[in-house]
């Protein structure tokens, strides 16, 4: 037995009580705690904290069991560290008011709060003095910095806090007026800027103490609460702010005094528990540190591995995609190859040249991919096929629209060499060829030889061809990110051809293309026989199974009407609706579905993720107004719906009562067809998943975790009749655990779910689902503009369970989430397992979520799998 004592190197004899005495077991292959107290401590004066964590580390003590020897030094040293600041942090609690000040810097408090800071990075202020300076001199009148923009001098966004701010800092100095010198600036930013947090915390109590004698009335509570709420851009908070005023006074005043003091607000800010570090711990912080060394990249200095390495990945990562378009590429090219040699043996070519070997091989091509672009968005026949497991592993069902996409470029190649070839080369080598060289042409062309250009335009054929390429050209420029999301600005009326509407109108115009194909592909110059004319044989099984897909969707939606149960319209301009669940109608969480209003339009048919669960005994959709269609469709149900009624959420409501009369049943007529296939569909197929939404993205999310929650209470059994019911869980559900991280910008969006969250945080007592709700437009964790958002809304969840930001039971993170963190933990906590993430939202996170993800798998035992949905 070795006896050991640690302590932080330097101290003097005026910190002896802050060393620890630790007793440890020392063996060949182990090292195990056997005691721990303060080093001051006499016998019986052991601190509870210190022998509770010195239990824990006892118990823990075995999983050291072999190893090496030569750790065992600095595992002293980090246990020895962290007993030092918890015993140090306890008996601060035991001093008196006048005992000795506290080095804050020692605390597990201080050290979550560090940051208490009133400037970001993000704001511009992480430059310093120089770079105010510079913006002083920009901004100062005859040497003077008015109040009103000294929040845009020091580079905090916030005018309305910065002038608080500033407020603050004159009434310490007994400056008076509205406006500062660069000396007396100089000073405020040097106060600012100060990292002590005695310092920053005696600045946040100036703001809030307005007529300076250092005292804190409820009604200055209540204008702090409210100006953080307002910087924070949490307009609920700021309507409560009242309330949450006498929360915080009857915490820190319970003997009705009428006022708090500095160390009051020092009290609750130091009660107020770090998120970040709470959702980065894991069991092992020293297994952390070692996954995040192994993580670093690690730069390969010969090229041609690190090419060999960067391609094995690309493949690991995509083969399903690259043998789908190699496949591809395979057929045109073939296809081109085929026609070019065939025509290079024929008369024509002896007039006409190689440009009509090239504009007939783009021609072959041309027809191949008219065929082929109408199989990805014929969507019952691919969600059919993606049921189809060994099918759905070698192909990409989730890129459908994607490979649509390449196949228009495909087209668009097609076209041009036929069109070009056409037009600038052949036809003008056949006008003026020799009387001797268009012989052969007379049974294509007639015994007459054409006259001009315009014989060949005018045909048919030529009218036809132009005709197509007008209509393909325009459905392809309105059919760009830039016109379809309407992210341009033209002047009226040409502002029409932006948005949604343009991009489903234009792209209906197939219907005349396809038909003037047809005809284009029958009166053919230079090949007469029926059966040499193939373009109605390679048109003729995509245009049958795309025109039965429509009648389905038309007969379906007809034949299986269903009833509006209840709407609702939610803060962030969100729709949401019930329909009563048609006869047969089956669907998997993951899936979406189409919604039509005659009363919008009755042609126009849009997608929206299903967010009920397939047990729900109906179906339901949340809409978000981003753009003509569905801003319409919410005015239309706005004018039908009447204001909620007490302890409703949502804005306007309507819904059948008891007697199942609608209480406002003039509604629109709606249709919905599907369910069809979705990426997020196959989070069974996982034992873990991660599920990220991005605003409304959250939606397919949201009907997962209610589909979770209810096969693991089948898999439980029911709990009041103790009867179980595994026989009803499919047998494809394997997932025993699931992360959910909402993010959203706005505080109302969590309106939109809070049943759902408030349900799973009630039932799921196993914690299968751990939720994470994100509400970026809140300042980071140590803000000074967040700062009392963070103590308000630790006091009211510890106080009435209720998250003060969501309104629901759970607790809501600020700013972004660290998404290599977010991995990091998983990959700790699931080692050997299969991940499945799944994203929806905007393509702004694909990039980062996806390669986080691959570089995880390859760097650690977990294997995340990426699947993603944009809109």
């Amino acid at each position: 037995m070795n006896h050991s004592r640690a302590g932080a190197d330097g101290a003097s004899g005026d910190d002896e009580e802050d060393y620890v005495e630790i007793t440890l077991d020392v063996r060949d292959d182990s090292v195990a705690v056997h005691s721990v107290k303060p080093a001051g401590a006499g016998a019986g004066g052991e601190d509870a904290d210190v022998t509770l964590l010195a239990r824990t580390l006892e118990k823990r003590s075995s999983s050291f069991g072999h190893s090496v020897i030569r750790n065992a030094s600095s595992r002293i040293k980090q246990v020895s560290q962290e007993l030092r600041r918890l015993a140090s942090v306890n008996r601060r609690g035991g001093a008196g008011a006048g005992g000795a000040r506290l080095d804050r810097s020692k605390s597990a408090a201080a050290h979550a709060l560090k940051g208490l800071k009133f400037i970001s990075r993000a704001d511009g202020g992480g430059a310093g003095w120089p770079a105010v300076e510079k913006r002083f001199d920009e901004l100062a009148k005859d040497g003077l910095l008015p109040r009103s923009k000294f929040g845009q001098c020091i580079g905090m966004k916030e005018l309305e806090f910065a002038g608080e701010l500033f407020d603050a800092l004159a009434r310490r100095r007994n400056i008076s007026g509205d406006s500062i010198s660069k000396a007396e600036l100089l000073e405020f930013w040097d106060q600012i800027s100060d990292t002590s947090f005695d310092s920053r915390l005696q600045t946040f109590f100036d703001m809030v103490d307005k007529n300076a004698d250092g005292r804190i009335t409820e009604e200055e509570v209540k204008e702090i609460i409210t100006l953080s709420a307002s910087a924070n851009k949490l307009s609920k908070v700021q309507d409560q702010a009242e309330e949450y005023a006498r929360l915080i006074m009857e915490e820190l005043d319970p003997s009705n005094l009428g006022y708090i003091e500095l160390y009051n607000l020092e009290m609750l800010l130091l009660q107020a528990p770090s998120q970040s570090v709470r959702i980065g711990t894991t069991n092992s912080r020293n297994l952390s540190q070692m996954l995040s060394q192994n993580l670093r990249p690690t730069a390969e200095p010969n090229p041609l591995r690190r090419a060999y390495r960067r391609a094995a990945y690309f493949l690991e990562d995509n083969w399903r995609r690259v043998w789908v378009l190699l496949l591809w590429l395979s057929i045109c090219a073939g296809l081109f190859t085929y026609k070019f040699i065939q025509y290079r043996h024929r008369a024509v070519f002896n007039v006409m040249g190689y440009c009509v070997c090239v504009a007939k091989g783009g021609a072959e091509t041309l027809k191949f991919n008219m065929a082929l672009i109408l199989l990805p968005v014929c969507r019952n026949t691919v969600t059919w096929i993606r049921n189809r497991k060994a099918i759905a592993r070698v192909v990409p069902f989730d890129d459908n629209l994607n490979f649509h996409k390449v196949i228009a470029v495909g087209i668009t190649v097609g076209a041009g060499l036929h069109v070009i070839s056409h037009l600038t080369c052949d036809f003008p080598r056949l006008l003026h060829a020799t009387d001797a060289e268009y012989e052969p042409m007379k049974r294509f062309f007639g015994d007459t030889r054409p006259p001009n250009y315009w014989w060949f335009v005018k045909g048919t054929e030529g009218w036809t061809g132009l005709v197509m390429l007008v209509l393909m050209a325009i459905a392809f420029t309105l059919a760009t990110p830039w016109f379809r999301r309407g992210r341009l600005r033209l002047p009226r009326p040409l502002n029409r051809l932006t948005g949604f509407n343009a991009f489903w109108y234009s792209h209906h115009c197939f219907v005349i293309v396809y038909a003037l194909l047809i005809v284009h592909g029958h009166y053919l110059f230079l090949t007469k026989k029926w059966y040499k004319k193939t373009t109605w044989m390679y048109l003729a099984v995509p245009m049958v199974v795309y025109a039965c897909e429509r009648l389905t969707r038309a007969l379906r939606s007809s034949v299986r009407p269903v009833k509006i149960l209840k709407v609702a319209v939610y803060p962030g301009n969100v729709l949401s609706l019930h329909f009563s669940k048609p006869q047969g109608f089956r669907y998997k969480s993951g899936q979406y579905i189409f919604v039509n209003c005659a009363a919008v339009s009755p042609f126009q048919w849009h997608p929206f993720s299903i967010t009920s669960a397939p047990q729900d005994d109906y179906v339901s959709v949340h809409i978000r107004t981003l753009g003509d269609w569905t801003r319409e469709l919410k005015n239309v149900f706005s004018r039908v719906c009447r204001p909620p009624t007490e302890g409703k959420s949502g804005l306007l409501r309507a819904e059948y009562d008891r007697d199942g009369a609608m209480t406002n049943p003039s509604f629109p007529k709606v249709l919905i067809d599907g369910p069809y296939g979705a990426p997020a569909q196959d989070y069974k197929q996982y034992d873990v998943v991660l599920l990220v939404g991005l605003g409304i993205g959250a939606t397919p999310m949201i009907s997962i975790i209610k589909d979770i929650i209810n096969n693991m209470r089948q898999l439980d059994g029911d709990l009041e009749t103790g009867n179980g019911n595994d026989n009803s869980v499919p047998v494809s559900f394997k997932t025993r655990r699931a992360y959910f991280y909402w993010v959203t910008r706005e505080q109302g969006s969590f309106e939109w779910f809070r049943g759902v969250m408030d349900e799973v945080a009630e039932t799921d007592k196993k914690g299968v689902i751990e939720l994470h709700n994100y509400c970026t437009s809140v300042y980071e964790e140590g803000d000074a503009r967040s700062a009392l958002i963070a103590m308000l809304q630790s006091l009211n969840h510890a106080k009435h369970g209720v998250d003060v930001v969501s309104g629901t039971r759970v607790k809501t993170h600020f700013a972004r989430p660290n998404w290599r963190n977010v991995y990091k933990r998983i990959a700790l906590n699931h080692r050997e397992q299969r991940v499945g993430v799944f994203y929806c939202g905007a393509p702004v996170l694909t990039k980062e979520l996806r390669e986080l993800a691959q570089d995880f798998s390859r760097k650690t035992s977990t294997k995340f799998e990426f699947h993603k949905e944009n809109f």
